[in-house]
């Protein structure tokens, strides 16, 4: 449905100042490196794997060159730290073609998650490891081959860890490794985990978010728009929403990503089984 032409220079711009930041904070006492880590370097990282959303959704440079893409989202991984973006493509593909099935959307939290992280204190800590369950529900839930691309990525990512090593030390490992994880986990950005596909409103599993915080997010807030639209550039959701008020106009929303934390949290309604969940026929032998 289009490619995004601002995209690259974005991710490449991003890729540079995490590359300055690293050697920013190789001499900064540990204290200094954790907290850049939180409220600068996982931002960036965070908004980052948004950018490798929509390069799994090929806008980058269009379906016809797919496996560039595959490669740039490779390239805008290395700020994270650890490979994530050969895998997450693998996985996103389901997301979007099972939305909410059953042993096939490996975003719906596991019958274990659900059961024990149920109150508040739960909660928290379940928000605080939520990038260690993004990585291993999918291993429990619907496992699939390693592929060749998923060994590059890490032979890649490994190679530019080892690099920045060898430069400056385990200060800027630390500031990536550590900024991805606090970032990806109790962390006002880590709101549109929650806000895209709960239950805030009853009987709506994707819910859309139109505040600021989309603006260095790749409008990932769009997120009804997405699902309607998965090919189009987060760059021109909103325009999406502008062209078709009659569809999206009337629809629930959520303005604040920390509010919509909030509630998850102290909601006793609203937690890891406040999803819908749906059943599909399909033979995965296939």
């Amino acid at each position: 449905m289009g490619i995004d032409p601002n995209m690259k220079w974005v991710v490449s711009l991003m890729v540079l100042i995490q590359v300055v930041a690293c050697y920013l904070v190789k001499d900064l006492p540990w204290k200094w490196v954790f907290f850049w880590a939180y409220a600068f370097g996982g931002c960036i990282n965070h908004s980052m794997t948004l950018a490798i959303h929509d390069i799994s959704h090929n806008v980058a440079f269009g379906n016809k060159m797919a496996k560039w893409n595959r490669y740039f989202g490779m390239f805008a991984n290395l700020p994270i730290g650890l490979p994530y973006s050969t895998s997450f493509k693998k996985y996103h593909v389901d997301h979007h073609r099972y939305l909410a099935g059953d042993g096939l959307d490996v975003d719906i939290p596991s019958e274990f998650e659900g059961h024990f992280f149920n109150s508040p204190v739960r909660k928290v800590i379940w928000l605080i490891f939520q990038p260690v369950f993004y990585v291993f529900r999918p291993l429990c839930i619907n496992p699939k081959p390693f592929s060749q691309m998923e060994l590059i990525n890490i032979v890649v990512q490994l190679a530019y860890d080892l690099l920045i090593y060898n430069l400056w030390g385990v200060k800027p490992i630390f500031y990536m490794v550590a900024g991805s994880f606090l970032a990806m986990g109790l962390h006002p950005f880590s709101g549109h985990f929650i806000a895209e596909h709960y239950m805030f409103a009853k009987g709506h599993d994707t819910v859309s978010y139109y505040g600021p915080l989309n603006w260095i997010t790749f409008n990932v807030g769009y997120h009804m728009e997405h699902h309607d639209f998965p090919s189009i550039p987060g760059s021109r959701l909103p325009l999406v929403k502008k062209i078709a008020p009659e569809y999206y106009d009337n629809l629930p929303y959520h303005n604040s990503w920390i509010l919509v934390l909030r509630d998850f949290i102290f909601k006793e309604e609203i937690g890891p089984f406040a999803r819908v969940k749906r059943t599909y026929k399909v033979d995965k032998s296939l």
